[in-house]
């Protein structure tokens, strides 16, 4: 299967937390998992200060680190891994895990291949349900305490969570302006990356 000029639509869903959060976004088959890191970074959104990785089939991909990987295991380049090349193995699912610290473990469904719409910018947000933890909350745990506490103001933490994320936080409520202009800013990078290939193919013929 020729990866050019084709996407695949994901949905992102963060493990363990009910009521779901997730997105749907589409990016292009030629995609590196780094740059899939990139997007799900800018649409849950997250702030990108933490390690991740992901994991199909049994393999871990993920930038190699060698403290990490001496603990968790052959590491496969993020960076060199294609999205298309483990579609082309019949994987449907992927595993990610940003912060190891608090361990947020997401879902990625790969639901659909499609051409690509040659009017459209890649990658592209779709849509998506509830706001992500504040990064560096404490995990699961941490998230629970941060909501149950902000949402009282009576809460023996109240003021300290609140002076410590700096604003409200609704946790139903999407940034969604937010999150296309950070996906925007991705898609800008591949479209400037793409114009550079072409040119520098065309000085050369």
């Amino acid at each position: 299967m020729s990866h050019i000029d084709r996407i695949a639509r994901l949905k992102i869903e963060l493990d363990d937390w009910r009521p779901a959060i997730w997105r749907r976004v589409e990016a292009p088959l030629g995609s590196s998992l780094k740059t899939l890191h990139d997007v799900i970074q800018a649409v849950m959104p997250f702030e990108d200060c933490h390690l991740f990785e992901f994991r199909a089939d049994g393999q871990r991909f993920a930038i190699p680190d060698p403290e990490w990987d001496s603990m968790r295991g052959r590491t496969y380049s993020a960076r060199a891994t294609k999205l298309g090349a483990l579609i082309d193995r019949g994987i449907t699912k992927l595993t990610y895990t940003y912060d190891f610290g608090d361990d947020w473990r997401h879902t990625i469904t790969i639901e659909a291949t499609a051409a690509a719409d040659p009017a459209t910018d890649y990658p592209r947000y779709l849509d998506g349900a509830r706001r992500a933890p504040p990064e560096d909350v404490g995990g699961i745990t941490g998230f629970e305490l941060f909501l149950e506490a902000i949402a009282d103001p009576e809460h023996e933490q109240h003021d300290e969570l609140m002076l410590w994320h700096g604003r409200t936080f609704d946790p139903n409520l999407l940034d969604e302006d937010r999150i296309r202009a950070r996906i925007a800013k991705l898609a800008r990078r591949r479209a400037q990356g793409k114009a550079a290939f072409a040119k520098g193919r065309s000085q050369m013929s």
